[in-house]
């Protein structure tokens, strides 16, 4: 099932709530959560993201770049229909998970560019969701990294070996000119920031990145 989860890290936070509006028609909402030490930027907390749970009826998709993720995920995961934690910022990516997943919500991990496939494989099997970053984390706007891609065909084909029910979502640079490629790669969930904001329209939009990443 293709989902488009357009993040509101390029949304006018002055007018959050009508923002969220414009989007009512997205499957989940990507909330950026960054701290200024695991990525250079700072961005939302905890209060906030309860407060998005109240005014929209999208579910969340909280996206945490952050130090000691096991400390925050589930508190987020109350509010959140899923919480991604970074691989590298995590002292303990099972726990974590566990953690999530007790309180609630759909458990995800995050992969920086740089990190390899095989540095994370053995924790597939335990998540709902892998998101692989096809930009640096921490800024919106950035070109997507061709590269990445190749780690999304991998955990497909390893999902599907392993007969795992494994979302694999994208997250950077995605455009209604790449969101094809990046489907016929292997990626089902698609983080849109610029892309939707940029348009007038943005239900509309969202309407036309879900229809070309179906057809394949």
């Amino acid at each position: 099932m293709v989902r488009i989860s357009p993040s509101i890290l390029s949304a006018d936070f002055a007018n959050l709530e009508a923002e969220l509006k414009s989007i009512s028609s997205a499957d989940l909402i990507h909330v950026d959560v960054m701290d200024g030490h695991f990525v250079p930027n700072l961005t939302i907390g905890l209060p906030v993201v309860k407060r998005i749970s109240e005014v929209t009826n999208v579910p969340l998709d909280v996206h945490l770049m952050i130090e000691n993720p096991e400390l925050w995920a589930a508190k987020y995961a109350q509010f959140a229909h899923s919480v991604t934690f970074h691989f590298e910022a995590a002292k303990d990516a099972l726990a974590t998970i566990t953690s999530i997943k007790a309180a609630g919500a759909k458990a995800a991990m995050a992969i920086k560019p740089a990190t390899s496939f095989e540095d994370f494989q053995h924790l597939c099997g335990d998540l709902d969701m892998l998101l692989v970053m096809t930009v640096e984390p921490g800024f919106g706007g950035q070109s997507l990294i061709e590269g990445a891609l190749e780690k999304v065909t991998k955990a497909r084909s390893f999902a599907d070996d392993k007969g795992l029910s494994l979302s694999i979502q994208v997250d950077g640079g995605v455009t209604v000119g790449n969101i094809a490629s990046i489907a016929k790669a292997g990626a089902d969930t698609f983080v849109a920031g610029t892309a939707v904001f940029e348009a007038k329209d943005r239900n509309l939009r969202i309407e036309e990145l879900r229809a070309l990443a179906i057809t394949l």
